[in-house]
């Protein structure tokens, strides 16, 4: 079964989780915003990614540009600004067992169907 971190009002998710539906394949829809992920569960998430922590943060963001912008954190401590800010995980991740992709394009997820 597939999982995905979902925001329903970004296109991108929408488009990604519309593929998941035309396949297939069962998913299970994770509305990060609202059930964020914890520290350990978005560790693992990167793991999977093979990405660090910053390689997953939406920069454009106002709260990242306010308050994070040019600061130096570890992986740690970034993943805990992720858990405090889901905002700031880009989105959507698609995780199949230990693999996960990042659906930017939504034609990433394809990877793993």
């Amino acid at each position: 079964m597939l999982k995905i971190l979902h925001n329903p009002r970004c296109g991108k998710s929408r488009q990604t989780l519309k593929i998941i539906n035309e396949s297939g394949n069962e998913v299970e829809i994770i509305e990060y915003l609202k059930d964020t992920p914890s520290e350990s569960e978005l560790t693992s998430v990167l793991l999977k990614l093979n990405v660090s922590p910053l390689e997953i943060i939406r920069k454009g963001e106002p709260i990242f540009k306010e308050n994070y912008r040019g600061k130096s954190f570890s992986d740690e401590e970034w993943i805990k600004v992720l858990v405090k800010n889901p905002i700031l995980i880009e989105r959507p991740i698609v995780v199949k067992g230990d693999q996960a992709i990042l659906g930017r394009p939504p034609e990433n997820v394809r990877k793993l169907l």
